[in-house]
């Protein structure tokens, strides 16, 4: 009993030690040409749907699963301004793109819109950020349609 304690101990240890090495970002410049998932710092929630890295890109799938929330978190972001440009484009179909500030990558009620969804159409998004406190940014897809899928790429975010 006492190894299984001592072997539950060291693997939260473990989970915890991966989570506490992702440090406050003042820039992020990602084109995920390596990522063969999402990275550790990063949080990927798909509901119903899929979002994973492949192609070296980001991938938002709908499935049969249109409607779904999916997000993507970056790691926790400094307090400041900030320009994000990243490249998106898409299968066809309605799709749209909001972002938010999250405090806790967990709990989508403390997900508090940043910017207004916007259509997707192919063209790079540029958005001037304001950040209050240090803060995750998480991108909402939105796909309406079944086997729908947005591409995501060249993410920066840098400070003004």
């Amino acid at each position: 009993m006492k190894r299984i304690v001592l072997a539950g101990l060291i693997t939260m240890g473990g989970l915890l030690t991966v989570k506490a090495q992702c440090k406050t970002e003042t820039a992020i410049n990602e084109n995920f040409d390596t990522w063969k998932d999402i990275n550790k710092c990063w949080t990927a929630q798909s509901g119903q749907a899929m979002l994973y890295a492949s192609d070296k890109k980001i991938i938002f799938y709908s499935m049969n699963n249109p409607g779904e929330n999916m997000y993507l978190v970056t790691p926790k972001i400094k307090a400041g301004n900030y320009i994000l440009t990243l490249d998106l484009s898409d299968n066809g179909g309605e799709t749209t793109l909001e972002i938010f500030s999250v405090d806790n990558t967990s709990d989508t009620k403390s997900y508090v819109s940043i910017a207004k969804p916007s259509k997707i159409t192919g063209d790079k998004k540029t958005y001037n950020i304001s950040i209050k406190k240090d803060t995750h940014l998480g991108l909402k897809v939105l796909l309406n349609g079944i086997h729908q899928a947005v591409y995501m790429d060249n993410f920066s975010l840098k400070q003004k």
